[in-house]
């Protein structure tokens, strides 16, 4: 079987959502003076490959301790919208739906991973359209992937596109990275969360898992 990782790095100075704070990681205990190595780390929940609960936008929304562990894996595929330069449509999902119907979760490759580290990361990526959001919560979907920072514009003050995808009971993973490297054809993905009380998010390790021929 392959097993692909599509999670970025998490390391100190890396990409963080504009205006949030920086992962701090330092050590708390050394092999040198304590026998054992143990660091202390300080991040926000959604720092780096991440997924956003309901919680993340909604009051009341479900938190991740009361998600089930299946909610994070199942069947994907990659629909590919790196030609898209602002809205993605409808229309540039309708080609896939007889797919979407059998998936459990639908990975959109911006192509927007390949700014990772630099300031346009943070800007400019396409980000679905209401309708085309809520088109795609008609489907039995667990979950929405992008490779890049947000399901939203960067600009956005209402956050509607989480409020329609949380809002429907799936959840969102966002900062995917490798997606050109799946195949072309439905394959088994996992974005396994902490089990964190009261959870609105949490950092991830998100791979993509088939068998080879």
């Amino acid at each position: 079987m392959k097993v692909l990782d599509l999670t970025h790095l998490m390391e100190e100075g890396m990409p963080v959502y504009p205006g949030t704070e920086q992962p701090s990681f330092s050590g708390a205990f050394s092999v040198t003076e304590h026998g054992f190595r143990e660091a202390r780390l300080t991040m926000l929940t959604h720092t780096g490959t991440h997924l956003d609960a309901p919680a993340h936008i909604l009051n009341g929304g479900s938190t991740l301790e009361k998600l089930p562990v299946d909610a994070f894996v199942g069947q994907a595929a990659v629909i590919d919208v790196s030609g898209v330069t602002d809205r993605i449509e409808k229309s540039a999902l309708l080609h896939a739906a007889e797919d979407i119907a059998e998936l459990d979760f639908v990975i959109l490759r911006t192509g927007w991973e390949g700014r990772w580290g630099v300031d346009s990361y943070f800007s400019g990526f396409p980000t679905l359209s209401p309708d085309a959001a809520r088109w795609l919560t008609g489907f039995r979907l667990k979950g929405i992937g992008f490779d890049c920072i947000s399901a939203d514009a960067a600009e956005t003050t209402d956050f509607e596109i989480h409020k329609i995808v949380l809002g429907a009971g799936i959840i969102i993973i966002e900062n995917l990275r490798g997606l050109d490297a799946l195949p072309d054809t439905a394959f088994r993905f996992a974005a396994f969360p902490l089990k964190l009380k009261d959870g609105d998010g949490s950092p991830v390790r998100a791979v993509g898992m088939w068998d080879e021929n």
